[in-house]
């Protein structure tokens, strides 16, 4: 890995870094406000930030919050990503994975026999495909049906964060004219792409995504739901991969 990744506390974050951070998300969001951006920002409780390991420069970075809703009298947890963004030049670096995948690990533990899942609100296909990389279940997906608990669980985190915007019956949260989106050049899918049927699945079923819709997700966080491929990111050590 030529990243390095960090959780810093939101209250900790610099003001060049969040500077840093705004023009991070200029390269690839498209209909960025510097007030959304710090809003959406301070209403989160830690920062996951991606440095260069030889010059220290912030490359990228991945705001997260853990959410508390109530579902049929049962109080779930989830943890929910905000703005991700990579600096392009470095996409492919494992970094943000294992960054993610070990606090996520970290807050499994601490949170032991308690309801927990991860909630992602997805504009990219990008963002939607970590889903099958890193799960065994996660919702919706290709060729099975959302079952009825985990579509409350959607619905009330997705009444949660965008109570106005959010669709229940498509459990997308439309964008309003204010919110950023992917650029083009970012956003669509390639042919090569398309072929996968995760992206397919997205593409289909969040039409809306160019324009900055977001379908939200739920994969319950258990050390169970893990992948094979998330553990070897979790596990991964400096000399575990060669650069490229």
């Amino acid at each position: 890995m030529r990243l390095q990744g960090s959780v810093v506390p939101i209250e900790q974050v610099s003001r060049e870094d969040r500077d840093t951070m705004y023009s991070l998300m200029t390269v690839c969001y498209a209909n960025i406000h510097r007030a959304a951006f710090e809003a959406d920002l301070d209403a989160k409780h830690w920062v996951m930030q991606l440095r260069s390991r030889t010059t220290g420069e912030l490359i990228g970075f991945s705001s997260q919050v853990l959410l508390q809703v109530e579902v049929s009298n049962v109080t779930i947890d989830a943890l929910y990503s905000g703005d991700t963004v990579v600096d392009p030049r470095h996409w492919g670096d494992p970094a943000l994975a294992h960054a993610w995948g070990n606090f996520a690990m970290d807050l499994i533990n601490r949170n032991a026999g308690h309801p927990l899942y991860w909630f992602l609100t997805s504009k990219g296909f990008r963002t939607y495909r970590f889903l099958p990389l890193f799960f065994h279940e996660f919702y919706p997906r290709t060729g099975v049906p959302t079952p009825s608990w985990e579509r409350a669980v959607l619905n009330a985190l997705g009444r949660r964060v965008a109570p106005s915007r959010f669709d229940r019956r498509t459990q997308i949260i439309h964008a309003d004219g204010a919110k950023d989106f992917l650029k083009p050049e970012i956003g669509t899918p390639q042919s090569r792409t398309t072929n996968d049927l995760h992206v397919r699945f997205f593409v289909e079923n969040n039409p809306g995504h160019a324009q900055g819709d977001e379908l939200c997700c739920v994969a319950p966080l258990s050390a169970e739901n893990f992948t094979r491929a998330a553990y070897r990111m979790i596990n991964l050590s400096v000399g575990d991969l060669q650069p490229t």
